[in-house]
């Protein structure tokens, strides 16, 4: 009789289950980065559904996390006066995981080492479940928007260029 595989838990999945926030586990094939788009058409999911966990740092020196859609782009304008920063700057690839625990790519909004102010892009409303990562390459997370704001104490805000532009 084969053996069954242990699923291996990433630290973002262990506090959904202990906040009893009913997810989903979705797994592609990775074995170095590649970005949100790719992923998404990997796992058959609209971009839009599918969202991106970037990690910047204001000009008071806090951080803050910005959740939106794959496909979009983060308005710095908008995303500072969301949470009262004159400016803000993207956290440099190599300084990632040790402000938030999370390699490149395997970055979640759920679960980082400290906790950190969360704005989710406000088009996550439209949508029953997204997407987010798993906390790991090769793993996603399928919850629905009002859990993910749960989750992480989080808010929603239009933070992404406006395409009418």
């Amino acid at each position: 009789m084969a053996k069954k595989e242990k699923e291996v838990k990433t630290n973002a999945m262990r506090i959904l289950e202990k906040l009893k926030i009913p997810f989903e586990v979705k797994t592609y094939e990775c074995d170095e980065f590649v970005d949100g788009m790719h992923i998404a058409d990997q796992l058959g999911q609209p971009y839009a559904q599918s969202f991106k966990t970037l990690v910047m740092q204001g000009k008071s020196k806090e951080y803050y996390v910005f959740v939106l859609p794959v496909d979009k782009e983060v308005d710095l304008k908008k995303a500072a006066h969301v949470v009262g920063e004159k400016s803000l700057a993207m956290v440099h690839v190599k300084d990632i995981q040790a402000v938030t625990g999370y390699i490149r790519g395997g970055c979640t909004s759920i679960g980082m080492k400290k906790k950190y102010r969360t704005v989710i892009h406000e088009s996550a409303r439209e949508w029953d479940t997204v997407i987010v990562s798993g906390g790991r390459l090769g793993s996603q997370i399928l919850l629905s928007p009002d859990d993910l704001v749960k989750a992480v104490d989080g808010e929603m805000a239009d933070i992404v260029f406006c395409e009418n532009k």
